[in-house]
């Protein structure tokens, strides 16, 4: 189990879509890395989120971790831009 210190939040990130809604197959140049991720932990000082809350990032923010096979984002709350409603 991994619990954020302090003011930080674990997120597991969203996937990029490799194609659009119409089936066009994006290539690495034309897509933007997505900053999206959903909050599976927050440390002890963090207020206004909740663990599976969806929210945007700052972009090449934080320090990823992998961990039994899965990849979490640990950032702090100040690289948090918004919360997804």
């Amino acid at each position: 189990m991994l619990k954020p210190l302090e003011d930080y939040v674990a997120l597991i990130l969203e996937k990029e879509e490799k194609t659009t809604a119409s089936g066009i197959i994006l290539t690495s140049e034309a897509k933007e890395k997505q900053a999206v991720g959903k909050v599976i932990a927050i440390g002890p000082k963090v207020e206004d989120l909740k663990e599976n809350d969806r929210v945007i990032y700052q972009s090449y923010s934080g320090t990823k971790v992998e961990l039994e096979g899965q990849e979490y984002l640990l950032i702090q709350t100040k690289n948090i831009l918004a919360k997804l409603i």
